[in-house]
């Protein structure tokens, strides 16, 4: 399992790209979270792959570089609580678990949704085994995508999730089943593509 702390994340360079942030519509429902034109025509193409009784929920996509930052520092506090005799660089990597450094993170690109399956008449979020933002000490390790203590049904809507969203050109990171990125370093080094299409979103087209 290749985390984001892995320095092969970072060594993989960025090529120029002109996409924009752009606001989700309520097909993806209330959050109206905003994420890079090349994430959101791919979220598009995967929505289109469900069953009508479903849809796609982003709950989060960009995020500023100080919520990054906070929730880092928030993270590293619960991950020294709960491993105190790990060291710095130990911790470090349990970190890189649930959160990215700011420096790759993709979030902080525009590159990445966190979402979930939902009733397309109701808009109730379906089972899927944790809820999202589940940390791997809440969960038992259940937030990890391939978890096996999850219900057959909460199997089902990941495994449907997932067929939809890499049939879409989206990668998953392993140990936060609602987190999928395009275009973003991680993508990048888990695809094969010879460099990243977004950094850190500019000031300006935030």
């Amino acid at each position: 399992m290749i985390l984001l702390s892995d320095p092969r994340v970072a060594a993989v360079p960025l090529a120029r790209s002109d996409d924009r942030l752009c606001t989700l519509d309520a097909r993806f429902g209330p959050a109206r979270a905003r994420v890079r034109t090349g994430l959101a025509d791919r979220l598009a193409t995967a929505a289109a792959l469900l069953p009508p009784a479903v849809r796609l929920q982003v709950v989060e996509g960009h995020r500023p570089v100080t919520r990054q930052r906070a929730i880092i520092s928030g993270y590293a506090a619960t991950v020294a609580q709960a491993h105190p005799d790990a060291s710095a660089e130990e911790q470090r990597h349990l970190v890189s678990r649930f959160v990215s450094p700011v420096d790759v993170a993709p979030h902080v690109a525009g590159a990445a949704v966190d979402l979930t399956l939902a009733d397309a008449g109701t808009g109730a979020e379906l089972d899927l085994g944790t809820a999202i933002d589940a940390t791997p000490e809440e969960s038992g390790g259940r937030c990890f995508t391939d978890a096996a203590d999850i219900s057959p049904a909460a199997r089902a809507h990941r495994e449907l999730l997932a067929s939809v969203l890499r049939e879409a050109g989206l990668v998953n990171y392993p140990t936060e089943w609602w987190h999928w990125s395009f275009g973003d370093r991680y993508w990048a080094l888990s695809t094969g593509a010879p460099a990243g299409l977004y950094g850190p979103v500019p000031e300006v087209d935030r």
